[in-house]
């Protein structure tokens, strides 16, 4: 894998920090990062390669090595083990059959772990698998201060999972390239119909600045005790393209919303709705 990375001339976030006299927002998260893909720009910037632990965000990851793997169509069983995994659920029982991709809109939209851990084990065959699998994209990306244990995000005993904001936005801006992944995540809610193989299920997006912020194109929230509150959010406007990444913070939507608004007073650009 080493001398594969070493090959690759893979895509990374330009360290180049756009000058500005407006004045930075505080906040409270331990790393944020504010980044134009369009201008490929740094906006703000707070320990962006501090690696920590990163909550449901790998999720982002199990979606691109998924729909890198197996045809959206793919019909998927639930095992015991998937449907038993604990906290965040999309709602899954042991036996019932979806497609990937009813899976991946539980998997975005309720941040389901019971979704995560039936992909991996119909993708890659076992969880411990997909996770290795998850691992070797995420160094191909260049996401190299990146370690998955689980493809949910749920801490083990040791947290021993990490990120940067910087890879993340590296996984992120891969993961937009995916339709499929682009349309999921900004999809408000999907309503998935009873059939003879499941139950019906109605989900709800939970990053709620898809409603709350102009050009808000989703992305994913995370949290755990150890993670802290993490967001990582999507805006498009005009032209420009931004992706901002939030870890451990204290109140993670308005954090967000206030590097957002930062972010585009220093481009110059104009957002409807706000100051």
């Amino acid at each position: 894998d080493s001398t594969l990375v070493k090959q690759l001339d893979f895509w990374q976030p330009k360290e180049n920090v756009k000058s500005s006299s407006i004045e930075e927002p505080l906040i409270t998260a331990q790393s944020a990062l504010l980044y134009d893909v369009t201008s490929d720009t740094v906006l703000y910037e707070k320990n962006s390669k501090k690696r920590l632990p990163v909550a449901s965000l790998v999720k982002i990851a199990t979606a691109i090595v998924a729909l890198e793997s197996m045809d959206p169509k793919t019909k998927i069983t639930v095992s015991q083990r998937a449907a038993t995994i604990g906290e965040n659920s999309m709602g899954l029982a042991v036996g019932e059959t979806y497609t990937l991709e009813d899976l991946l809109y539980g998997l975005v939209l309720h941040s389901g772990n019971d979704a995560a851990e039936a992909i991996a084990e119909t993708v890659s065959g076992s969880s411990t698998q997909f996770v290795e699998d998850m691992n070797r994209k995420a160094k191909i990306l260049g996401a190299t201060d990146t370690f998955f244990i689980n493809p949910s995000g749920l801490e083990d005993d040791f947290n021993n999972e990490y990120s940067t904001a910087h890879d993340l936005v590296i996984l992120t801006k891969h993961a937009l390239t995916l339709p499929l992944f682009a349309e999921i995540t900004q999809t408000y809610e999907y309503h998935i119909p009873y059939t003879a193989s499941h139950k019906e299920l109605h989900l709800y997006n939970q990053t709620n600045l898809l409603t709350t912020y102009p050009g808000a194109k989703g992305v994913k929230t995370g949290y755990t005790p150890g993670a802290g509150f993490c967001l990582i959010t999507y805006v498009e406007n005009g032209k420009h393209k931004l992706i901002g990444v939030i870890l451990n913070s204290e109140q993670r939507r308005e954090e967000m919303r206030e590097l957002l608004d930062y972010s585009f007073k220093v481009l110059g650009v104009h957002v409807p709705g706000r100051i």
